[in-house]
């Protein structure tokens, strides 16, 4: 056998021999983390088989770089090649889709808060499967702007929090020249309310309190409007990093920096995840297969399958593990969450009327209820008119 391919038509029976002890062996190492003797794959399963003859075949196996063995006389480890072998073996088929609570949760959400409910479920992912998630979203539209908070982060600088409708939170950072004071502050909140709704305008308002609210209202407003109609990246939502911790192989700070530095770059974790909606079907990159999305090979995993709105594929989610996954129990489980997380969201467009698009490069998104705020307003103002009229 020149190669170990997942589908080799007539395979000889030593070849077929040989799959399955390199199957059984890496079923074995990601089940114990310990390099594998030949007695002891043989009494899990292999008794057909000799301690020998065993031994023989983890000696064509590390020939071919499926295995090494890390002492003389010790067992054998299985490579990023075994798990490549091993994983692709099981990739496009043998789902075995957990029976979950969490999931069925997923699918009977009803909420038009969007954003949040996708958040949400990759925190769930997370906690199921004890891995880094992070989960790529279309734009959804009509959203409005429901709240503005003002947090002050020291004496001249505040952090604007925009809140909408969907659950979407978006942060500006302004600068001022005057401290201002917690009652202030709330003060220039009610104005912000008032503002948006149109009802319950405040009456104790400072000139320069209001002066200061009008240009942090009018300011976020702009980039608002500038930034909900410009949209040429996907929206990424990630969890769980830190769950990492947990697994020997990354102990190692030098190691867990390494694999992770991709991931701090949304652009590369967004080409990821492109790649795998482009193909329409789960995807593995082990090892050295994200390389061409980092500087530094990554020394570690990632799982991802898209997901659909009315069975149109609209994003993935993505898994980040050791290289040691659990494979075949993590595609079933990816499968279930995409499949729990399609139908929700097809269920929720429909029932909340909510429509979404994918990133453009060339063209500016304002339909007509946009265009119509736009023109009520010499300031540019974007205001929910479903809340109230326009307040200048």
């Amino acid at each position: 056998m020149k190669s170990l391919e997942p589908v080799i038509s007539k395979k000889t029976s030593k070849d077929e021999r040989e799959r399955r002890v390199l199957v059984g062996l890496v079923e074995l190492y990601l089940e114990t983390g310990k390099p594998v003797g030949s007695k002891t794959l043989q009494e899990t399963g292999f008794s057909d088989l000799s301690s020998a003859t065993i031994r023989n075949y983890f000696a064509d196996l590390e020939k071919k770089g499926f295995v090494m063995q890390p002492h003389v006389s010790g067992g054998r480890v299985p490579t990023n090649e075994a798990f490549r072998f091993y994983a692709n073996e099981y990739a496009k088929s043998h789902l075995i889709e957990p029976e979950c609570e969490e999931f069925d949760s997923i699918r009977k959400t009803e909420t038009e808060e969007i954003a949040g409910f996708l958040q949400k479920s990759a925190e769930t992912l997370s906690s199921l499967t004890q891995h880094a998630v992070f989960l790529s979203a279309p734009r959804f539209d009509h959203d409005f702007i429901s709240s503005i908070k003002l947090v002050p982060v020291d004496y001249t600088r505040f952090l604007c929090v925009v809140i909408t409708d969907f659950g979407v939170i978006k942060t500006e950072l302004f600068h001022i020249d005057k401290r201002l004071s917690a009652f202030s502050i709330k003060r220039m909140e009610a104005y912000f309310h008032w503002r948006l709704t149109g009802h319950d305008e405040p009456e104790n308002l400072t000139e320069e309190e209001r002066e200061v609210a009008q240009h942090f209202y009018n300011e976020l407003m702009v980039r608002y409007i500038v930034g909900y109609s410009t949209f040429i990246d996907e929206e990424v939502y990630r969890t769980g990093f830190s769950k990492l911790l947990s697994y020997p192989e990354f102990h190692d700070t030098t190691v867990l920096a390494n694999s992770l530095a991709l991931f701090e770059n949304a652009h590369s974790m967004r080409l990821i995840l492109r790649e795998c909606s482009s193909l329409n079907e789960l995807k593995v990159w082990i090892g050295k297969d994200l390389s061409t999305y980092a500087v530094i090979k990554p020394n570690c995993s990632v799982i991802a399958i898209p997901y659909y709105i009315n069975k149109q594929p609209v994003g993935a989610v993505g898994l980040i593990g050791p290289t040691r996954m659990t494979y075949r129990e993590l595609f079933g489980m990816m499968q279930a969450f995409s499949d729990s997380l399609s139908e929700a969201l097809t269920n929720n467009i429909y029932k909340f009327k909510i429509n979404f698009r994918q990133p453009q490069d060339d063209q500016l998104y304002l339909q007509k209820e946009e265009h119509q705020i736009l023109g009520q307003s010499r300031l540019m103002l974007l205001e929910d008119k479903r809340k109230g009229e326009s307040c200048r």
